[in-house]
């Protein structure tokens, strides 16, 4: 009986990229250092990729989904050619607050709610209990806690962030992605 795969769920801003507000094209998009190392490695390690990421910069009206997924595109392709592969980029456009038109409203999809996660589960056959889910806000933590996933890591860099919240629901906290890779390689198991 085959095995069932297991994921690195990854949020965008903050995690992948550095956050700097709605980030909405390749010129704005730098990558948060060691991240394409984090990845490589947890391919090595027969992790799928997969990007779970609220996008209310959409909702807000700052751009378009077209925007979002013409960076999408160039962000893949630009990990594919790196040698990490991401499997699939699910995104949530919605806010209950501050959403424009069609966008304003409450979605299950929408981080800290677990839709997300649980889709990709779904479509992947993932299996939530054997995989890492990498976040910078404690609603990402809430989404992979509520999702089941086994291991969900708070990543609080050290500059220009005060501490990380003293509550939190994360299996632990990182300051460097060199960190998440080590935690990898510690948790092959099945």
């Amino acid at each position: 009986m085959p095995v069932s795969p297991r994921a690195l769920f990854l949020d965008r801003d903050g995690v992948i990229n550095v956050d700097r507000g709605y980030v909405c094209s390749p010129e704005q998009f730098e990558l948060v250092d060691g991240i394409m190392d984090l990845c490589r490695h947890a391919v090595s390690l027969g992790y799928l990729l997969v990007v779970a990421t609220n996008q209310a910069g959409i909702g807000r009206g700052y751009y378009t989904e077209a925007d979002f997924l013409a960076l999408t595109d160039w962000m893949c392709d630009a990990f594919r050619e790196r040698g990490a592969p991401i499997s699939k980029v699910y995104y949530c456009p919605f806010h209950p607050e501050f959403g424009v038109g069609v966008y304003r409203r409450e979605s299950d999809c929408r981080k800290p709610a677990p839709g997300m996660i649980l889709q990709a589960a779904r479509e992947f056959g993932i299996d939530l209990h054997r995989s890492v889910l990498v976040g910078d806000k404690e609603s990402d933590i809430m989404a992979g806690v509520a999702a089941g996933v086994g291991c969900n890591v708070l990543y609080w860099p050290k500059s220009g962030r005060a501490q990380p919240p003293a509550a939190t629901l994360a299996s632990q906290t990182a300051t460097h992605l060199a960190d998440v890779v080590q935690l990898l390689g510690d948790s092959q198991g099945t």
